[in-house]
């Protein structure tokens, strides 16, 4: 017979063990500081509750610290790998910054040096480029691709000769071969296989404040005739990207519907590329809206020396753009991926949006800044030059709303 002091001695030996079990050992906690660096000219912009986000990039855990008034926050991270990111608009100023991989294994200091910019008059409201289920028939569906552009201003804008394209390399997931060996981004926007633009004589194509213009970057049809969950692209009202000569694949590009006005099909300006449809990354493209200054893209694209070759591989022909003909962009990243890599400088998007789903109908939507909108009596959408702030994925594009 086993001593009662025994089976004591045991079943408190269990508890203990039980207990143990249940009870997660503590990680340790490492102390960060971030001193927000801004701009030659405006250090004195420096302020106190500026919110710093601090992202995990190997998880789905985000922390917000507000800085104090020199511009710095300081907080305590367990171990990782994080993506650091700063937006302040005052003044009419505004200023980001980041820090897309920032290594957490111990106590440490980072200096985060912020850019200045201006809001645009003309946003990017929604990019749909994922594609969609072909329900109730099987299979997904890719020929439905679009963009929104708005007019965010108080004035018409005029969309004559203005420009549009997506950046290399096409996806977030691969190797930036522009960035510099120290990580800098290149003096140039490298536009990738084919420069959009719309035609008229500069006054042609008026954007009234507050409303939007469609483009079809893939089929200007009515694809839910045949599959619901996509969306109608057969309008009158819709620009399109159709050119048979260069991009004669009819799967992507066939023949605009009915209602497609002849004058709203957009010009190839250049094609560098060998693709016989409109190339567009469904999982993470960069898109980005621009216009010539000084000269006209037509005459930009004859010069040789704007024409180049992406370092490590010769079929990715690009476009020289500079960066201050850029009049807005959105950076896009695989939600799906910890590999992601930034194509866009701070001063054009300090952040990016992330597409977690693709074939799925879902789309890439700018929030609206609602008391701005009700004070203007029509739609003014949130621009910060930081898409982690302004956009968020939609399950149901404005087009199907």
């Amino acid at each position: 017979m086993i001593p009662r002091t025994l089976i004591r001695f045991f079943g408190l030996l269990l508890l203990t063990v039980s207990c143990a079990q249940q009870t997660p050992w503590p990680s340790s906690l490492y102390q960060v500081s971030v001193q927000a660096v801004y701009p030659e000219g405006y250090e004195n912009y420096a302020r106190e509750g500026v919110k710093v986000r601090f992202s995990s990039v190997l998880s789905d855990q985000n922390y917000t610290v507000s800085t104090d008034k020199a511009g710095s926050v300081r907080l305590k991270l367990p171990s990782g790998l994080y993506r650091i990111s700063l937006t302040d608009r005052t003044d009419g100023y505004i200023f980001n910054g980041s820090e897309s991989r920032y290594l957490v294994t111990g106590d440490s200091h980072c200096d985060l040096p912020l850019v200045v910019s201006e809001g645009s008059p003309l946003l990017i409201r929604e990019l749909y480029v994922g594609g969609c289920s072909k329900a109730p028939k099987e299979g997904v569906y890719q020929s439905d691709q679009y963009v929104l552009l708005h007019n965010n201003s108080d004035e018409p804008i005029y969309l004559d000769s203005l420009c549009f394209g997506t950046l290399s390399p096409y996806n977030s997931t691969a190797v930036n071969r522009w960035l510099g060996p120290d990580g800098s981004f290149p003096s140039f926007a490298p536009v990738v296989t084919v420069v959009w633009g719309f035609p008229g004589d500069g006054a042609t194509y008026p954007l009234a404040p507050g409303e939007d213009a469609l483009i079809a970057l893939r089929g200007a049809i009515d694809h839910t005739l045949e599959y619901p969950l996509s969306v109608n692209l057969n309008r009158p009202d819709c620009f399109v990207c159709y050119n048979p000569t260069y991009f004669p694949n009819p799967l992507y590009h066939p023949a605009p519907g009915d209602r497609i006005r002849q004058d709203h099909i957009l010009d190839v300006v250049i094609k560098t590329g060998q693709s016989n449809a409109n190339v567009v990354s469904m999982s993470s493209p960069t898109f980005l809206i621009f216009k010539a200054k000084g000269t006209t893209m037509e005459e930009w694209v004859r010069r040789q020396d704007v024409i180049a070759v992406t370092p490590g591989n010769s079929a990715d022909v690009v476009v020289k753009v500079p960066w201050d003909w850029v009049i807005d962009a959105v950076e896009v990243f695989n939600g799906s991926s910890t590999g992601n890599n930034k194509r866009l400088p701070p001063q054009q998007d300090a952040g990016f949006v992330a597409q977690m789903d693709i074939n799925k109908g879902y789309a890439l939507t700018r929030y609206i800044d609602e008391e701005a909108s009700r004070n203007a009596g029509y739609t003014i959408l949130q621009d910060s030059n930081n898409s982690s702030n302004d956009f968020y994925q939609t399950e149901t594009p404005l087009l199907r709303r």
